[in-house]
């Protein structure tokens, strides 16, 4: 959620192109019987790193305009609060 946006946004993705990169690049396998093909090729995303960023600080703003860290975050962070 993206208060800004007031929507949910998309901050990971998985895309399949079958074979289209592969046949622009080219990319072929062959199987055990020597017939060739295009591989298959997908693209991902884990976190959109701005998009993530941006709804952590919308959504865990202080009024003071601090931000309070998420919980699963404050290991990493090594702060519960960033000022």
């Amino acid at each position: 959620w993206l208060p800004s946006y007031n929507r949910y946004v998309e901050i990971s993705s998985c895309s399949n192109f079958v074979d289209y990169q592969a046949r622009r690049m080219n990319i072929k396998y062959r199987t055990r019987d020597g017939k060739t093909g295009f591989v298959h090729t997908l693209n991902g995303s884990g976190l959109a790193v701005g998009r993530t960023t941006a709804a952590i600080l919308e959504n865990f703003q202080n009024a003071d305009g601090s931000v309070r860290v998420p919980d699963v975050l404050v290991p990493y962070m090594g702060t519960d609060i960033i000022k």
